[in-house]
């Protein structure tokens, strides 16, 4: 039954369609077409794009005034599809009773999608605007609590878009 639709459709094309010239001359149109729209190249080291507060770069903790939200539960590290993070919770005498001791993030296994950030109960991690990460070695990639803690002031717009869309 197929073999008959697939022969009817084909006598139904016209002389110049069989050439496939108008569809040629088409194409070769929207490719003219194109070549003079303004040109969307950036410089990059002179001209930086300043990402929207949307974007999804590297997963970042945030840090407030009186220390880091993060309370070591757990959660962004049992929900990773890649295994990227580490989290050993410490304890304390203050009013969150527990942090992060210690809290790794393998860039070089981190696929950046954003999981973390959405199971986080307490807007502790999310997705930073840092899409520049060089790498001299494996070890370099491991990213510690010292690389990560980044001041709640720097992040607003991303958690901003965070409350907005959850």
């Amino acid at each position: 039954m197929a073999n008959v639709t697939k022969n009817t459709e084909a006598q139904r094309l016209n002389f110049w369609e069989k050439l496939y010239l108008p569809e040629i001359a088409r194409g070769l149109g929207l490719t003219f077409k194109a070549m003079f729209k303004p040109n969307m190249t950036r410089q990059y080291p002179e001209e930086r794009w300043e990402p929207e507060g949307s974007y999804r770069g590297r997963p970042v903790l945030v840090q407030e005034e009186d220390g880091e939200r993060c309370v070591a539960c757990g959660l962004c590290s049992r929900v990773c599809p890649a295994l990227a993070i580490e989290v050993q919770a410490g304890e304390t005498d203050k009013e969150k009773e527990r942090f992060p001791k210690l809290f790794e993030i393998n860039m070089l296994r981190c696929i950046y999608c954003g999981f973390c950030e959405e199971v986080c109960p307490e807007e502790a991690i999310v997705m930073s605007k840092d899409y520049e990460l060089v790498f001299t070695s494996p070890e370099d990639a491991i990213y510690g609590k010292d690389k990560l803690l980044i001041p709640v002031a720097k992040l607003q717009d991303r958690l901003e878009f965070l409350r907005q869309y959850k």
